[in-house]
């Protein structure tokens, strides 16, 4: 299945064909300077490809290139930006974020548990 790739100042989506949304990031304003990455999903269908790394980079560069700071909201970015130390400069508390992702528990937004 081919995506095609769309992206908005604070949204970066996957549509399949059809323009059906099956892969979303979201990273709205909160201020002049900061983003809040707040939500990702994945449509079940792509599970497993790499999409929601993929999404999240994707966000991650976007926001480095404006040159603004992000705090993070949603669990996957949060967990992802633990694991990618190369973006820490653009997370606006590296220190608050790294005890969100120390207190974690349960699955990732946008996992659907059985």
């Amino acid at each position: 299945m081919e995506l095609n790739w769309k992206e908005s100042e604070s949204k970066i989506w996957a549509e399949d064909e059809n323009g059906k949304t099956l892969a979303v990031i979201d990273f709205p304003s909160i201020d002049d300077n900061t983003f809040d990455i707040t939500h990702t999903e994945v449509d079940p269908s792509l599970r497993g490809q790499g999409i929601a790394d993929k999404l999240t980079r994707s966000a991650a560069q976007k926001i480095q290139k404006s040159g603004k700071k992000t705090v993070l909201s949603c669990s996957y970015a949060i967990r992802w930006f633990s694991r990618h130390k190369e973006f820490v400069e653009i997370l606006a508390d590296p220190q608050k974020e790294a005890e969100k992702a120390a207190n974690l528990n349960g699955p990732a937004c946008g996992i659907q548990l059985p």
